[in-house]
């Protein structure tokens, strides 16, 4: 199913993946001010998706750690059409099964690893936000910002001070 944000202008998208049932403030403020809200998996708690949806609408999918029941009613995979980009969101990149330059996707957003990358191949942005819950060993607790305006992408990888 692909979800369509129509209309002229800008958008902004807040990008955050592996909250594992942890909401910090400073998401919130980073995500305030965004058009819509992308959780790339490992959501961890019905909750984060109200907390979110009070900012902007959500596109969620479902992580390998999403096992409730209220979770696997997530796909596993969305396409987000907004204006005249397509994104394409799943949660662990190894489990990506197609080519994402022949679908015409712009960009690949994931999660999963907990590292924050960005990252253009074949004419095809990929983007990990990287961990806004929990920090796991050394990595940076982050987020990003996916700038977009006509068939441009601008991303900002933002790494939280927590």
């Amino acid at each position: 199913m692909v979800k369509r944000f129509q209309g002229n202008g800008d958008y902004i998208a807040g990008v955050l993946s592996d909250t594992h049932g942890l909401m910090r403030p400073e998401v919130i403020n980073v995500l305030k001010g965004s058009s819509l809200i992308i959780h790339a998996g490992d959501i961890g708690k019905p909750s984060i998706l109200k907390e979110l949806h009070a900012i902007a609408p959500v596109i969620a999918v479902r992580g390998n750690m999403d096992d409730d029941s209220w979770a696997r009613r997530l796909p596993k995979t969305r396409e987000v059409e907004i204006g005249n980009v397509v994104l394409y969101v799943l949660h662990d990149i190894n489990k990506l099964n197609l080519n994402p330059a022949k679908e015409n996707v712009s960009a690949v957003i994931y999660g999963h690893s907990h590292s924050p990358f960005k990252e253009e191949r074949n004419g095809v942005l990929y983007v990990n936000p990287g961990s806004a819950g929990p920090r796991r060993f050394t990595l940076p607790v982050s987020v990003a910002l996916i700038f977009i305006r006509g068939t441009s992408i601008d991303v900002q990888l933002v790494t939280l001070n927590v």
